[in-house]
């Protein structure tokens, strides 16, 4: 059926207004005001904030904010997990009319001092000492920013008169609103759709980080289109956040998302414990990277594997094969046998239902994954099990999402089709172009790189190459600037052999090298969470993640990893030689974003030497 693009995006409209993030937090406030808006844990105990405990909280820190002279137009830089007071700290810069920055843990003292520096923060809200440390270093060299919160630690500053605790900053926003009760009122009702909601800083993986400017009419335009395209997302439903919140991914997925529908957000601030607390919030919408999915599945294979009654082990192990085959097969169009589906519903029964219990995502509606490729193979896994995975697509330019498949409409090896209001093309060089109101505003100071980026009719050009079908389903080649010329002028996108080698539990990135050389070369690195149990597995002690690479074994498997991906690939897409690193890449070494992006120029300039040794030969 034909699309009504305009009629979409007039709907959208109609459902928005003129609202902003502040009238939907007085809203839910207002009708919702005794249901959970969040929750989290300390100790042994959950503990919960309602959306009209919530609201006054946010009062407290917008007066606060108020009284250390944050005004229309000021930033707000935030450094600090997943937690209650992260998001209490986001929505009091808005009702405060100033713009909220949250910044990767991650960044070391440099990052910090650009970024902050960039958006001239008047205030920073942090978590620990810990992250006081680079923020102290920094701040000799950020003149703007007059204080520093701390959420924990500030007694160990108590002679420095610009640093406050959560406590003093609440402290000064009651006896502020005491004195002025509509202080945070007229602050707040001063905002309007075209002012910005939140500064989100790229992850830089091609060089210097821009500020990408939300509004809030992108957000709420974003949100709704959101609601529209998954029709089956209910009011109120249970979210759990435990990404970085300066990724466009989580904030939009479970902030944004669970203040429009008013649901209820479980956070949880360790990445390494999302599995405990999945099972405890029992989440109906659930937002991953594909390096999260891969560890549910490397997890979930171990215990199976592990069962010591073989009868229920090969009863599990058997029922998942058989589910992922008939998966490929409706996928590629077939159908099953009488007998398949019958061993199905039996299966059912028997094994998925209790696996979806033991996950805790025996309730959950929506499963999405996006930010990076993710592997055709683990998408049916998923499928077969009764958790259905939908792969999105879409940046922190569009507000996150764009392009997603759905139910009923998921075709997997693709990333799906336009949402709703939202206009997808490609390019003559294949470039994917996308417009809608979730394009954002632009580049903050840079209107060189906002020109770039953003033509005048409305057209964000996104760098990524994909290629659309008869049907509208999207499907990603590689990114624009990524794009490797061999020394026979072949263009290769590096995406699809990193793809389908870092798909496998034991490798945990991988980076194509071959920029006008005869041949394409990998530089390989190994998960340091999942090699223990592999070694154990295979009948071999660990002692350290450079003894493990360096086994003749490892180099095996590895060996027959890049062989079964250079079989699904074009022979000048082809690795002919592999390099394995001893090292583990995490954001805090530098290989990777703090959102598990490869900076594939870090990478380069760490292994030149290997590199070059691999051509060498």
């Amino acid at each position: 059926m034909q699309r009504d693009v305009e009629k979409e995006r007039s709907a959208i409209e109609a459902a928005i207004g003129d609202m902003t993030l502040v009238d939907v937090l007085n809203r839910n406030a207002t009708k919702f005001g005794s249901m959970p808006a969040m929750h989290w844990s300390e100790g042994e105990s959950l503990q919960t904030l309602s959306w009209a405990g919530y609201k006054e909280a946010v009062n407290d820190v917008a007066a606060g904010l108020g009284t250390l002279g944050v005004v229309k137009g000021d930033f707000v830089a935030i450094m600090a997990g997943n937690r209650k007071e992260h998001l209490v700290a986001d929505l009091g810069a808005v009702f405060a009319a100033a713009t909220p920055v949250t910044l990767y843990s991650t960044l070391a003292t440099p990052q910090i001092k650009y970024i902050a520096g960039h958006c001239s923060a008047k205030v920073a809200i942090i978590e620990n000492l810990e992250f006081m440390k680079r923020w102290e270093a920094a701040k000799p060299e950020l003149p703007d920013l007059e204080y520093v919160v701390l959420m924990e630690g500030a007694e160990n500053y108590d002679t420095a008169p610009w640093v406050l605790s959560w406590d003093d900053l609440i402290g000064k926003g009651r006896r502020a609103l005491a004195d002025n009760p509509t202080m945070v009122e007229n602050s707040s009702a001063s905002l309007s759709q075209d002012d910005l909601a939140t500064l989100i800083y790229t992850s830089g993986t091609t060089g210097t980080p821009k500020g990408v400017m939300i509004t809030h009419r992108n957000v709420l335009w974003t949100v709704e289109c959101t609601r529209r395209t998954l029709t089956e997302l209910p009011d109120h439903a249970r979210f759990v956040s435990y990404l970085p919140l300066a990724h466009i991914g989580e904030r939009m997925a479970s902030h944004y998302n669970g203040l429009w529908i008013a649901g209820s957000v479980h956070y949880e601030p360790d990445i390494s414990k999302v599995a405990a607390a999945v099972a405890a919030a029992n989440p109906q919408v659930f937002f991953a990277v594909p390096r999260v999915w891969e560890k549910f599945h490397a997890g979930l294979m171990a215990r199976l594997e592990a069962e010591p009654n073989e009868r229920k082990r090969k009863l599990a192990l058997g029922a998942i094969e058989l589910a992922t085959k008939a998966t490929a097969t409706v996928q590629a169009g077939g159908k099953l046998s009488v007998g398949d589906r019958v061993k199905l519903v039996l299966f059912e029964k028997l094994v998925f239902s209790k696996i979806r219990i033991g996950l805790g995502l025996d309730d959950l509606i929506i499963a999405i994954s996006a930010a990076a490729p993710i592997s055709a193979d683990l998408l049916m896994f998923f499928q077969g099990l009764g958790i259905p995975v939908y792969e999105l697509y879409g940046m922190t330019e569009s507000s996150g999402p764009g392009v997603t498949n759905l139910p009923g409409a998921n075709k997997i090896g693709t990333v799906g089709r336009a949402m709703s209001g939202v206009e997808i093309v490609t390019a003559q060089d294949d470039e994917i172009l996308m417009r809608g109101g979730l394009v954002t505003a632009g580049y903050y100071k840079s209107e060189d790189s906002t020109a770039e980026t953003f033509d005048s009719q409305g057209w964000l050009h996104t760098g990524d190459l994909g290629r659309l079908d008869e049907d509208g389903y999207l499907s990603i080649i590689g990114r624009k600037k990524e794009i490797i010329i061999n020394a026979a002028g072949k263009n290769i996108a590096p995406a699809k052999l990193e793809g389908l080698i870092s798909n496998n539990a034991l490798i945990s990135s991988s980076c194509v090298v071959g920029e006008g050389r005869k041949y394409i070369t990998l530089i390989v690195a190994l998960d340091a969470e999942i090699a223990p149990a592999w070694a154990e597995k295979n009948g071999f002690s660990f002692e350290s993640l450079e003894a493990f690479a360096a086994m003749e074994e490892v180099r095996s498997e590895v060996e027959r990893i890049v062989e079964d991906a250079n079989n699904q690939i074009a022979r000048v897409e082809q690795a002919k030689k592999f390099h394995l690193v001893g090292d583990e890449w995490t954001p805090e070494s530098g290989e990777l974003t703090p959102s598990l992006k490869l900076k594939r120029r870090v990478v380069l300039e760490n292994y030149a030497a290997d590199i070059e040794a691999m051509y060498a030969e």
